[in-house]
């Protein structure tokens, strides 16, 4: 599978399971993906949120969709994205409506320092399915 194949695919199933080190303890949990592109995974969170101190204290992440009859897992190190026209851009997107109330009742300034997003890039995807189940593990660099 290309790389545009699997960007293709974790946009068409943009629901992710996140894998983070918690002094220690794995953790896990289920967001919601921005996109997924040649520049990276990228999704956003609040600050309050333990995932976001837990990237901080150690970016490296899995991070696994469920793309029908494939899984997709990608390792890498998250990176934090301080940059307000991809904030702007992820408010504005159709797919992100819900984030309009926090927004309005928060006022600008205070809900884009609530806002944090994280960007994956240069990670490492291996595609898994039934059929090689067995079979060594192969590595796409994205």
């Amino acid at each position: 599978m290309t790389k545009e194949e699997i960007y293709k695919l974790l946009n068409e199933h943009p629901v992710m399971y996140v894998s983070t080190n918690d002094n220690g303890q794995p953790r896990v949990r289920g967001i919601l993906m921005y996109k997924a592109d040649a520049d990276g995974i990228v999704f956003h969170t609040g600050v309050v949120k333990d995932l976001y101190r837990q990237l901080l204290a150690d970016p490296r992440a899995e991070v696994c969709f469920a793309c029908g009859k494939y899984q997709v897992r990608v390792e890498g190190k998250f990176d934090l994205v301080e940059d307000r026209s991809l904030k702007e851009e992820i408010v504005n997107h159709p797919s992100r409506k819900f984030l309009q109330p926090w927004r309005e009742q928060q006022g600008d300034e205070a809900f884009f320092k609530f806002m944090k997003v994280f960007r994956m890039q240069h990670g490492k995807a291996h595609v898994w399915t039934m059929e090689d189940n067995f079979k060594p593990k192969d590595y796409i660099e994205l």
